[in-house]
């Protein structure tokens, strides 16, 4: 087990304030690590939560896509002296037609579910990289990284540049001993997909396909976020893990 330990490590996930962010910071913290949360509001609850692990748990309140990745970054080493691990996690969602899809809307999810993870990457690589150090990388993707999903045209298009976007670090940053690998959930119960559970029509074609026979929770992705944030995946580069309860096999 001392391959999946994170003892010693300083891990800093976005949008953990609650879902499954919450949920992957709470993991790594039973690996271990210290968490640096990045969250537009405070996240009270996560750092009780982490803390009663008897880990560190610095707190750093960011607009994702409007705030300078580098400053963000800043402050994560100003306050944790360091920064090993990056999951980028947080992401938004908005839901219409594509004939009707409005251009603010594609604007803010690209800015932060994919411009806000490629600069947060760059800025953590370049610490490690001064440092010498070896480090992970996790990209939350989704399932609309493989298919084309309805209705969520940016979120789609976000999804899939971070499902090449992992591949390119990889390419990259390997010979760094820096892992970059994602992670693609199924159809989870939290609050992004409050609006296809509350659909009696959808919630039942989309738990009908689901092999698993549920809605994935957050504790479903512990195992492989501390996987992958491990020594266990030093040599896996480029990987995004669909953890869907089998939707992809189906």
């Amino acid at each position: 087990m001392k391959l999946f330990s994170l003892n010693g490590q300083v891990a800093m996930v976005t949008g953990c304030n609650k879902g499954l962010g919450q949920g992957i910071a709470i993991a790594l913290a039973q690996a271990g690590a210290d968490i640096v949360g990045v969250n537009r509001s405070a996240a009270d609850d996560t750092r009780q939560q982490v803390e009663a692990l008897g880990r560190q748990f610095y707190d750093i309140t960011a607009e994702l896509g409007s705030q300078a990745p580098g400053e963000i970054v800043s402050q994560a080493i100003a306050k944790a002296g360091k920064v090993d691990i990056l999951v980028n996690n947080a992401g938004i969602i908005r839901r219409a037609a594509a004939v009707e899809f409005s251009e603010q809307d594609w604007d803010d999810v690209i800015d932060v579910n994919l411009k806000a993870a490629f600069f947060l990457a760059q800025q953590v690589a370049k610490h490690l990289i001064e440092r010498k150090a070896p480090g992970k990388i996790v990209n939350i993707a989704s399932l609309l990284s493989f298919q084309g999903g309805i209705r969520v045209p940016s979120y789609t298009a976000s999804k899939s540049g971070i499902l090449g976007l992992t591949r390119l670090l990889a390419n990259e940053w390997a010979g760094h001993d820096i892992n970059v690998n994602g992670i693609a959930p199924g159809y989870m119960a939290t609050d992004n997909t409050q609006a296809l559970r509350d659909d009696p029509q959808r919630h039942a074609e989309i738990l009908g396909r689901i092999p698993a026979g549920r809605w994935g929770t957050p504790e479903d992705l512990a195992g492989a976020v501390i996987f992958l944030c491990s020594d266990a995946a030093r040599y896996v580069h480029g990987h995004t893990l669909a953890v869907d309860g089998g939707w992809l096999a189906r």
